[in-house]
């Protein structure tokens, strides 16, 4: 926080005052799909619901056919949200935070598992299986894929509950842990576009400053998607692409029918440049 916002509360996990924003990307592209302020406390069922149904509706809208997923931590899997998506036909993957129910019922595997390991003298082991649980809250159960790891260090196990058939394994490993790029892209938003710079004191004006710093997003993947696929510039971060091909010194000539940018001779960069530039260009006479 920059001061006393509105909305902004005392989060213990990160031991000061902050918002916790919801970022929603498309998991393919890296578009944002929405960026939300909201308090520094973690989201309740009824606001997640909210925010779920309120996506899909927008993307139905335009896609009413295109099959849905949801991924995300913990903190998505609430009943409400879950309980909508299936009454809605929605797919979800989401992460599950442990208790002695689950642990109980991953006993055996994870027994199995240390002893496998310690007696082939392995650094590290891992295996995955499935289960069927209903927390107190739900109103059924529902599919679990828990991952058990075992190493020198000790024992570890991670949760997620889903509506897909996929096989364990592949589900976590290929399906669920993608979800990493998400926090690339949430970098991309906060640390490389500045957008946890809402120091406005009303809550109103902060939200707004979040859809500016998430059109600079948009400009910035959009000038990255216009780049070769086949080089590394498709890769590129934005502080990347705004230190080489945005903040580059050059001096502007206007005349009567058009306007000329003189780069200078030393620019390294001036073959992307001029493909870049002519792309976005509209066509000569």
């Amino acid at each position: 926080m920059h001061g006393s916002q509105q909305l902004s509360l005392f989060n213990a996990h990160y031991d000061e005052r902050c918002f916790l924003p919801i970022h929603i990307y498309e998991a393919a592209s890296g578009k944002p799909v929405a960026v939300i302020l909201r308090p520094g406390k973690t989201p309740g069922g009824a606001e997640v619901r909210a925010i779920v149904k309120h996506v899909v509706r927008r993307i139905r809208r335009h896609w009413p056919k295109t099959r849905i997923c949801w991924r995300g931590d913990s903190h998505y899997a609430r009943p409400e949200a879950m309980d909508w998506c299936e009454a809605n036909g929605i797919d979800y993957v989401f992460g599950l935070a442990g208790n002695d129910v689950l642990h109980a019922q991953i006993r055996a595997a994870a027994d199995d598992l240390c002893v496998r390991r310690a007696e082939a003298g392995d650094d590290k082991r891992r295996t995955w299986t499935e289960l069927r649980y209903a927390a107190k809250s739900w109103a059924k159960e529902r599919r679990i894929i828990a991952r058990l790891e075992a190493s020198s260090r000790g024992f570890d196990a991670r949760y997620v509950v889903t509506t897909l058939a996929h096989a364990p394994q592949p589900l976590y490993e290929t399906v669920y842990c993608a979800r990493g790029q998400a926090e690339n892209l949430i970098k991309l938003h906060k640390t490389q576009l500045a957008s946890d710079r809402t120091s406005c004191r009303s809550p109103r004006a902060n939200q707004f400053r979040l859809i500016l710093h998430t059109a600079a997003y948009w400009l910035l993947h959009s000038l990255r998607a216009a780049l070769p696929a086949a080089s590394s510039w498709a890769v590129a971060e934005f502080t990347t692409l705004r230190l080489r091909l945005i903040k580059i010194a050059a001096r502007v000539v206007e005349t009567t029918a058009r306007i000329r940018i003189r780069l200078p001779s030393a620019y390294p960069d001036k073959v992307i440049f001029r493909l870049v530039a002519s792309g976005f260009a509209p066509a000569g006479p």
